[in-house]
């Protein structure tokens, strides 16, 4: 009897899928279904999950953007004050846990958090810290801020026939007190200074990321039975990490973490499919190419890369992006990531 491996494709032997096509020639990583144009397709995320959401606007896909810009406001400004980024005005989410947190929030499975931070007479939303630069101007205004996101969530999922999430740390700050999950260590950022006793570190092992990550798809088909999702793994590395490992270590061990529980819950769930965009910027294939000088920083050619594998074909041109449901053209470099900040520390 013929053994199996007789009768599979070249896309399952290295040699023939990797070595001889070589970097620019391999082909099959996308096994994903796309999506019709006029599909809604919400995005949601690390920073990489900014990428995304613009690639499927500039190809004329029907993408959400529930809270865009106003319109008197510069490019630079709109990038700022975190528009123009992600499906709605969250900031980026960079853990399943998060994405709960946003989910229970919006739909009324917890109460909405009421933690707001203080710092020169301003206002911060700990959940997302940097999406009002000098903060805002009393708690009011930014209870109503953080309550018209909500309200973008719950009419952005109403319609929503794809979910694209892209997971990117497992490391997160936490209240003891009420276990709420900040978008950033406190005191990195203003509006609050750092309390050991208040201000918790927690590092997602795979049990509780498969859970929060298994927990938040159940949420989102409760509003959206049905439901088709993209996972993709960040490839950025961590900026900083406080687990006590060396930031090389941690990075690794976060990223196979995300790695493997998403692709165990694509394989899992008929509905859920994975992409490789961490594989393919990080594997040594392309021999660190598609990383800017420090290491860390995904280029542009790195990104036009991973898009090809999801689209085919060329990128689409500045001036189809432009043109694309009105956004502007956003460079890899200009990505908005939190973390970064942490960077300041060092």
């Amino acid at each position: 009897m013929t053994h199996p491996y007789a009768r599979f494709g070249p896309e399952a032997f290295w040699r023939r899928a990797v070595t001889e096509p070589g970097p620019g020639g391999i082909t099959g990583l996308a096994q994903i279904t796309l999506p019709q144009k006029d599909a809604r397709i919400f995005t949601s995320g690390s920073c990489f999950a900014q990428h995304i959401g613009r690639a499927f606007a500039a190809r004329g896909y029907a993408w959400i953007e529930e809270e865009p810009a106003p319109p008197l406001l510069s490019e630079d400004e709109a990038r700022a004050f975190g528009f123009n980024a992600v499906s709605v005005r969250t900031g980026n989410v960079y853990t399943p846990s998060m994405l709960c947190q946003w989910l229970d929030m919006a739909f009324g499975t917890a109460p909405v958090a009421d933690e707001l931070w203080h710092d020169g007479g301003r206002v911060y939303d700990p959940l997302r810290p940097m999406i009002e630069p000098d903060g805002f101007a009393s708690e009011a205004e930014a209870r109503a801020a953080r309550h018209a996101t909500l309200a973008a969530w719950r009419r952005a999922l109403a319609r929503t026939e794809l979910f694209v999430f892209t997971l990117g740390l497992t490391e997160h700050w936490v209240n003891a007190e009420t276990g709420l999950e900040y978008a950033l260590c406190p005191g990195t950022t203003p509006g609050t200074g750092f309390d050991p006793d208040r201000h918790v570190f927690r590092n997602h092992d795979t049990v509780s990321t498969a859970h929060h990550l298994t927990r938040a798809l159940d949420l989102l088909r409760a509003v959206r039975p049905g439901l088709r999702v993209l996972l993709t793994v960040s490839p950025v590395p961590l900026t900083a990490t406080a687990s006590g490992q060396h930031v090389l270590v941690a990075t690794s061990h976060s990223k196979a973490v995300l790695r493997a529980v998403a692709g165990e819950v694509a394989l899992r769930d008929p509905l859920t499919e994975y992409f490789p965009s961490y594989e393919i910027i990080t594997n040594p294939v392309w021999e660190g190419r598609f990383f800017a000088p420090n290491r860390r920083e995904v280029t542009q050619e790195g990104v036009d890369t991973v898009l090809r594998h999801v689209f085919g074909g060329p990128p689409p041109t500045i001036r189809q992006q432009r043109r694309a449901q009105r956004l502007k053209f956003v460079p890899a470099s200009a990505v908005t990531c939190e973390e970064a900040m942490l960077d300041a520390f060092a």
